[in-house]
Parts: C-alpha cells; structure tokens; sequence
C-alpha cells in the first residue's frame, strides 16, 4: 500500500513539475485541436492493435492448453486496454484479464502464465524494433545504442547460461520453475503454430501505436518531418512500457518532453504530444467500458434461468 501511494504521488509530482516548467497553455492547445477526423482515426487503429492483442493472446493461450475464442479474448482485451488506461500503473486491467481467464476456464494460474507471456514476447518484439529504428534514424539515443545493445546481449547470455544452470530435474522449488518456464516457452511461444502468429501481431500492434502518437503529434501541432518525430515517439512508447503512471500519464509525458526537447524541438510540444496520445488511447478504449459496463449488468435470460428452478424448488415445498 505505501509503495502504491510513493508511486502515485511521485508520477503527481512529476506531472506537476512538467506543467509547471512546459506551462499548461501549450497542452491545453494541443487537446483542444484534437478534432473528429483525429478521434475516428484512432478508434478504427485501436480495434486494429487490441484484435492483434486478442489475437495473440489467444495463440499463446492456447499453445498452453487453455482454450480461449478470439471473440471472448477481444472483449476481455478491450476491458483490459480501458482500465490500464484509467487505473492507476498501467497493468491492472491485463491482471483482470488474466485472473477472470484463469477462472472461466478452471485454470488460473495458466490463466495468468498466458498473459504474462503473450505481454513479454510483445515487450521484446517492441524492445528488437525500436532500437532497429533508432539505430537507422537520428535520435537523441543514438550514441548510446551501441552500450544498451551489450547490455542486452549480456543479459540474454545471462539469462541463456542461467537456464543451462539451473537444474530441470528433481522436485526442488528451482528445478520445477525452470521446467515450467522452458514448458510455456516451447508451447506457448516457439510452436509452430503460434510463433509466427505471435511475431505478426506484436509488429502490427507496435505500427499501431507508432501510428496513433504520431497522429498524436500533428494533432497537437508539431510540423516536423516524420523521420524526426519517429524515434522520439518511439522513446515516448518505450517509456510506457513502465508500470509507473496514473492513468497512463507520467514517464510518458517526462520522456517525450526530453526526447523533444533533446531533439531540437520544444519540450512543451513534447508534453501536448504525449497528452494527445493519452486522450486518443482513452477514446479508442471506450469500447472496454461498454464490455466492463454489459458484466456487471445481468443478463434477463441468465436471471430467468436461475430463478425459475428456484422458485420451482420452493413451491414443491410448499405443497408438501
């Protein structure tokens, strides 16, 4: 509970600090140019990116031996995408997800497994593209690239020395752990039937949301080539990646306020940008409220079904 008010209060704080450097005007601006071609333009990419979401999310699922219908993994997905747009760490609504999978289908914990694999392939097919494009295209990381990219190497050398390490026979709390990661991985990820599925939707998802915060950028007013704005909203859509922010704003908006700032651009343009992005991605998730809205209201149907046996019951009782 602390950690998630220090939390809180910091990426406040950090949204304060922002404002009160960039001024508010700017933002202001920025989200009163957002117009009806705009909005519409990021409704039709966002059912783009939460079906390829839903798709792989369903490939993974199943690769794990959890049945999951791509119509049920829409819904389930566009709920998650508006509650990690209005919850607070940017995570909560693919916990939901994953748990209410898991129960329906009398699993959890692969429930779970299933989410948190389909989301880390995601995050390093983002991680692989994005410093593709950083390296070909001018940006305020570009010397730095050649040190994050030893630095993954190392880590992916790490973590492959690990694997060959640890032991995958016996019943210790270690050797269960690596079975069942090396299990999930050849299942759910590297099959034959999922991984190309898997590649396809995380690339076309990445386009999408490049797609939006660039839309994003010439909504607030930013006139720059695209190979310019490109790696900064690429730097923008890293910084999401963290579960540090209310709502989705906070290292966001810090990111893309340096990033443009760095690049030779205002950091005010920056903020409005990564604002514009935000209330796009709300828009585009309203859809989720609908689905989360129709759960909570029981069906008549389901009501009739499970009164009438009940009242069927009572009234056999009554006579006798």
């Amino acid at each position: 509970m602390f950690w998630a008010w220090a939390r809180t209060l910091g990426v406040l704080g950090l949204l304060g600090v922002l404002l009160w450097r960039v001024g508010g005007g700017a933002v202001l601006d920025g989200l009163a140019l957002i117009d009806g071609r705009a909005l519409a333009a990021a409704v039709v990419i966002g059912a783009v990116t939460t079906v390829c979401g839903a798709w792989r999310w369903s490939l993974v699922a199943g690769g794990l031996g959890v049945r999951l219908p791509l119509r049920t993994a829409v819904a389930h997905s566009y709920r998650a995408v508006f509650l990690n747009a209005t919850l607070p760490g940017g995570v909560l609504g693919d916990v939901h997800r994953a748990v209410s999978h898991g129960r329906d289908a009398g699993d959890v914990g692969r429930g779970v497994r299933a989410v948190v694999w389909e989301r880390t392939a995601g995050q390093v097919v983002q991680v692989v593209l994005a410093l593709v494009l950083l390296a070909l295209l001018p940006s305020p990381v570009r010397s730095y690239l050649p040190v994050v990219g030893g630095l993954l190497v190392a880590a992916v050398l790490g973590a492959a020395l690990a694997a060959r390490v640890l032991p995958r026979a016996g019943r210790s709390r270690w050797a269960r752990a690596a079975r069942a990661v090396a299990g999930d991985v050849r299942a759910g990820l590297l099959a034959r039937r999922t991984w190309l599925g898997v590649l396809l939707a995380s690339a076309t998802m990445v386009a999408g949301h490049l797609a939006t915060f660039l839309l994003a950028a010439r909504t607030a007013g930013a006139t720059a080539p695209l190979s310019r704005l490109l790696p900064l909203t690429l730097l923008a859509l890293l910084a999401m990646g963290l579960p540090l922010n209310v709502a989705g704003f906070g290292p966001r908006e810090g990111v893309a306020a340096w990033a443009f700032g760095a690049a030779g651009l205002t950091a005010a343009q920056g903020v409005a940008t990564a604002t514009v992005y935000g209330a796009l991605v709300l828009v585009a998730s309203l859809p989720g409220a609908a689905v989360l809205l129709g759960r909570r209201i029981p069906n008549p149907l389901q009501l009739g079904r499970r009164t009438l046996p009940l009242l069927g019951r009572r009234e056999a009782a009554q006579r006798g």
